[in-house]
């Protein structure tokens, strides 16, 4: 099993508590958090897809990201991944969607935007959209990633636990 088993039971187990499904939009971890999910066996009673969405491209075909949001924030934005998030909800059966968008080196960083920073957007039927970002610095490109998929469903399950 992953070293995400842990955690990934728990927002399963969450999920089926709720009696809803889940979905991811992912750009940065390239499918990661629904491996993570996929990984349990008995996951696709509450596993509904995954989009990896690694180009702006595919952001806006398959999520309905909008390029005026893209041209004017970035693809790693507050905005990208709350449309991410919004995007994979309407897209799929689920009734919370997690999305992920981010730097995770070693190159492509700038002053604003350094290595290591990843916006998080989560989407939960009859809920105010969430946002959040982490700069997880001082990380190699496979710990960002590690550290975001990490942080993407403790995302998932503190909303659950909220709703």
């Amino acid at each position: 099993m992953s070293e995400y088993e842990d955690r990934a039971r728990a927002v399963l187990s969450a999920c089926e508590a709720s009696g809803i499904m889940l979905a991811t939009a992912e750009s940065c971890t390239g499918g990661m958090i629904a491996a993570a999910l996929t990984d349990i066996a008995g996951s696709s009673s509450v596993v509904d897809r995954g989009f990896v969405t690694y180009s702006n491209e595919a952001k806006m075909e398959m999520l309905g990201v909008s390029s005026e949001t893209l041209a004017a924030h970035g693809a790693v934005s507050q905005e990208t991944a709350l449309e991410m998030a919004s995007g994979a909800l309407a897209r799929s059966r689920a009734g919370v969607a997690v999305a992920v968008t981010g730097i995770a080196g070693p190159d492509g960083g700038s002053a604003e935007k350094p290595v290591g920073l990843v916006w998080f957007g989560l989407v939960l039927k009859g809920r105010a959209p969430l946002a959040q970002s982490h700069v997880f610095a001082g990380r190699d490109r496979a710990g960002v990633r590690a550290a975001t998929v990490e942080a993407a469903l403790d995302m998932v399950l503190s909303a659950l636990k909220d709703g």
